[in-house]
């Protein structure tokens, strides 16, 4: 085969694997978000409503601040499985892959690149390792001097974790 042709082969698996190794690392990337819930209820019932939300998702109350009218709930987040697997395979594949084009430009050494395959688990043990964490939630009630206006509660939390409260609070909070 042409040396040209394995070379740009080999630039370009190298680059998938960095790409590969930036998606490894932001799978376990903290993406905290705001998310500003407005409800026509009144705020101790909101308040109750998401209190419990959380508690059934095993958080829990480790901060109350009344000056600031804040809430703080922590829990820790189990990693999943799925994600891990799939990691693990994204891992082997491109493993295999940098072992076959090492294999094609240099053929005197065979197929000893396929072993670049074994180090591929490391992906789904750094996933393992760094996706379980404990996370914290903050409630901020935000008081307003007309008691007419609806109810306005400010959530600070991991952009999943929002996207299920959001989920769930659908019928109580307009859109």
């Amino acid at each position: 085969m042409n040396n040209n042709v394995l070379t740009s082969t080999l630039i370009l698996t190298v680059l998938s694997s960095i790409g590969l190794v930036f998606f490894i690392r932001a799978s376990v990337k903290a993406r905290i978000q705001q998310l500003q819930l407005i409800a026509p209820v009144p705020e101790t019932d909101l308040l109750n409503q998401l209190q419990t939300h959380l508690q059934n998702r095993a958080y829990r109350i480790t901060q109350v601040t009344p000056q600031e009218n804040q809430i703080t709930f922590e829990g820790f987040v189990q990693p999943s499985w799925i994600l891990a697997s799939l990691l693990t395979l994204l891992a082997l594949a491109g493993s295999l892959c940098m072992g076959l084009t090492l294999s094609l430009l240099f053929p005197s050494y065979g197929a000893s690149f396929f072993w670049l395959g074994l180090i591929s688990p490391l992906a789904g043990i750094f996933y393992w390792q760094k996706a379980g964490r404990s996370e914290q939630i903050s409630l901020k009630l935000n008081l307003s001097e007309v008691p007419e206006q609806p109810s306005q509660i400010t959530i600070t939390a991991h952009r999943d974790e929002l996207a299920e409260i959001k989920k769930v609070f659908a019928a109580t909070i307009p859109t």
